[in-house]
């Protein structure tokens, strides 16, 4: 699914309207992350597998947990995910690196603590996870 139409079924579940930017974002960085391997193309399991390697395994389990989400500021995010990863994203959606590390680290606590309810990394693809808990 390309960007833009996963960063809306992610804008969708947060139930607020985001702005294209922040939808491309998040669209392409779980586009990217689920594509690479080891994630079985589970784009939520790559992010997640993404931030522990990367020094925020503490910030993602309290966003997949039942508690209070940890936050995580622009710059830890951008140390945590490969450059080139936030260098595509970041230039998919227009800004600079910077930019997309601070407007991620603002959303994905929101969106990953949205897709793990039950405080477990759901089975199946992205877009069949959203589609489940959309509404719900």
């Amino acid at each position: 699914m390309a960007g833009n139409e996963l960063g809306s079924l992610l804008s969708g579940l947060l139930g607020r309207g985001q702005d294209a930017t922040s939808e491309h974002l998040l669209g392409t960085l779980l586009g990217d992350l689920g594509s690479g391997s080891g994630s079985g193309g589970n784009a939520l399991n790559g992010l997640l597998e993404q931030l522990q390697d990367g020094g925020l395994a503490e910030q993602a389990r309290s966003w997949v947990g039942t508690g209070a989400n940890t936050p995580v500021t622009g710059p830890e995010l951008a140390q945590a995910l490969p450059y080139q990863t936030l260098n595509h994203v970041a230039g998919q959606a227009g800004v600079a690196p910077e930019e997309a590390a601070d407007r991620l680290a603002v959303l994905l606590p929101e969106v990953v603590d949205r897709l793990t309810p039950e405080g477990q990394v759901p089975q199946g693809s992205l877009e069949e996870v959203i589609e489940r808990h959309r509404g719900g």
